[in-house]
């Protein structure tokens, strides 16, 4: 956007300078050619009354002499004819040249002369002007003089630097306000661009100042952070509420396990089902409550790394990875050649392996781990495989959700997916999940930035 008005408005500002700087160049060259032939214009009638008289009182001399001086201090040359086309006078012109023959021609037979071309500051050529020598339709003679262009080229070309000079200035000034417009105009654009990115990231309260730009913008820009901010605090009452709810629930869940437990005796062989059930669904809850609370931490870890929190941990994905699969008593993968660092604390990416592997080893009946890394990408990965049915494509969607599972009649409560999913995209990776036979969880994470 701001190269194409930066364009419109420079192609709008060059236009304007133009628009003024070339007539007024044509003016200024018009005008002085104008001067230029009034001038040579009286020159030739001063001429043709001096022949008029040479012609009545007989004497040549002040004619010639008029004509001497005249070439010598401008250095245009003249020469006056008679009607039968002889030189009366001459000062370096001869009346054999084939430019001047044709411009006696014409002035002879009264015609009138050619129009001069307007004077150029490169124009060199030389002008012949020409005029009849008598009264009214009688011609005596002409008067034909070639006229040098020089002084009058000098005098446009000095003009036209001037003026150009000034469109110059004038085209700086424009790109000047145009860079100050353009600044002005999409400054305020740019940090509300670089706030929505904040929000979609997960800043909260993410704010722009919107103390520039036209009215609209600036009232727009206080929009954003009031949806800034609402958006951020409807996300912190979301996690108090699953946070409170959990720690909130503990306390009679305790109490209640304790009764339980302390009827464990008393029950009477009819009730032992009941009360079997009973533990079994006050245990499923604990399970829940730890995992809302789970949950709750690992959103807010997403949300602190996207605001832009302190630099993330360093982790040994090998070492991590074949200590939770000793713990879990499954193989661990090869080792690599090389350490691979990953951007993910050691306790979130057990965290996450934990729930994967035993994922896989509750409805896969088997967990296989492997990992490796590509240095080029900058990533790393490892992922967790079991034997089981896996997932078709719709649940495979479905699968990082909250409380969703896909047999309710398995075990378990639905967050654990969720929250390794959080994780994982805290520290900026993601979990890829497929089902090529069984389910094969991939956990892909950025490795330690090169030095």
């Amino acid at each position: 956007m701001r190269r194409r008005l930066l364009l419109v408005l420079l192609l709008f500002s060059a236009a304007a300078v133009a628009a003024f700087a070339v007539p007024l160049l044509s003016a200024t060259a018009n005008e002085r050619t104008q001067r230029f032939v009034l001038s040579r214009t009286a020159d030739l009638d001063r001429f043709a009354a001096l022949a008029q008289q040479a012609e009545a009182g007989g004497d040549r001399a002040p004619l010639v002499d008029e004509l001497t001086a005249y070439a010598s201090l401008y250095g245009e040359p003249v020469v006056v004819v008679d009607a039968r086309r002889r030189a009366v006078a001459q000062a370096g012109l001869s009346v054999d040249d084939p430019g001047v023959a044709r411009a006696l021609d014409a002035a002879l037979r009264n015609q009138p002369a050619a129009q001069v071309p307007t004077v150029l500051p490169w124009s060199s050529e030389r002008v012949l002007f020409a005029r009849p020598v008598g009264t009214g339709t009688r011609v005596v003679g002409a008067v034909v003089l070639r006229a040098s262009v020089d002084r009058a080229a000098a005098d446009v070309a000095g003009r036209w630097s001037w003026v150009l000079g000034g469109a110059l200035a004038a085209a700086l000034g424009s790109v000047l306000l145009v860079l100050a417009v353009t600044r002005w105009l999409l400054r305020p654009l740019a940090e509300l661009a670089e706030g929505v990115r904040a929000v979609a990231a997960g800043q909260r309260r993410a704010h722009v100042t919107g103390s520039s730009g036209p009215p609209e913008v600036r009232e727009l820009s206080e929009q954003f952070n009031r949806m800034s901010d609402a958006v951020g605090e409807a996300a912190d009452q979301q996690r108090r509420l699953i946070a409170d709810a959990s720690h909130q629930l503990r306390n009679p869940m305790a109490a209640l396990r304790l009764r339980m437990d302390a009827l464990s005796g008393r029950v009477t062989p009819e009730g032992v089902a009941a009360y079997t059930a009973g533990v079994a669904e006050i245990e499923r809850l604990e399970s829940m409550l730890d995992g809302l609370l789970a949950l709750a931490v690992a959103e807010s870890k997403a949300t602190e790394a996207a605001a832009g929190g302190r630099e993330p941990e360093l982790a040994d994905l090998a070492a991590v990875a074949a200590d939770r699969a000793d713990f879990w008593q499954v193989s661990p993968p090869p080792a690599p050649r090389l350490p691979v660092l990953v951007r993910c604390p050691e306790s979130d990416l057990a965290q996450v392996l934990d729930v994967l592997l035993d994922n896989a080893l509750k409805h896969g009946g088997a967990a296989r781990v492997a990992l490796g890394a590509d240095r080029a990408a900058g990533t790393a990965w490892v992922e967790v495989a079991d034997d089981g049915p896996g997932m078709g494509e719709r649940e495979l969607a479905l699968a990082t959700r909250r409380f969703w599972r896909g047999d309710s009649a398995r075990p378990g409560t639905g967050l654990g997916l969720a929250i390794a999913d959080q994780l994982v995209r805290a520290r900026g990776g993601a979990l890829e999940l497929s089902s090529p036979g069984g389910l094969v969880a991939r956990v892909v994470l950025p490795l330690e930035p090169p030095l």
